[in-house]
């Protein structure tokens, strides 16, 4: 097997165990989720939907990749849009406030960033914003990634689970 088969494989089983604790957290709460990706392309969604009894706790996603479907369906704010991109820390913020009530979920979960190949709107490729919204209010975190394209895109889906998942362990008792 190529090493990048392999080094793939162990993404995929590493996001298969963070998704398996992020199910476990929301069953417990009673809890449900929506994602709304962007530089994903709906990879966080897939990722938690392999899953065995996903449909528990998924409610559903909405991958925003153009930038207008984050205003128009994501109610992120157009003139934040206009003035910083979609790139941006507030954005991943407010589509995951978004989704979360646009899809009746008890937690929104979003990614937005550059993939690459080339920089977007100022921003260095491998720049990644993520958020997770809940009753608690809302987390942000911006990882710089690094690597191809696939690397960077599959390295925001396992950092935005653990980023819920981190979510849950801070507010265990």
């Amino acid at each position: 097997m190529a090493e990048r088969d392999v080094a793939e494989q162990g993404a995929v089983e590493r996001d298969f165990r963070l998704a398996e604790r992020a199910h476990a957290a929301l069953r417990a709460e009673g809890g449900t989720l929506a994602v709304a990706e962007s530089l994903t392309g709906g990879l966080l969604a897939a990722a938690l939907v392999d899953v065995p009894g996903a449909s528990a706790t998924f409610r559903g996603s909405v991958t925003a990749y153009a930038t207008e479907l984050k205003a128009s369906v994501l109610g992120v704010d157009e003139g934040l849009l206009d003035v910083y991109g979609p790139v941006h820390p507030v954005v991943a913020r407010q589509m995951a406030e978004g989704v979360r009530g646009l899809l009746g979920a008890t937690y929104g979960l979003a990614t937005t960033g550059v993939a690459g190949p080339d920089p977007q709107d100022g921003q260095p490729v491998g720049t990644v914003h993520l958020a997770v919204a809940g009753p608690g209010g809302t987390l942000v975190s911006s990882p710089l990634l690094s690597g191809g394209r696939a690397t960077i895109r599959h390295g925001a889906v396992t950092a935005a689970l653990e980023l819920l998942v981190d979510r849950f362990a801070r507010q265990a008792p």
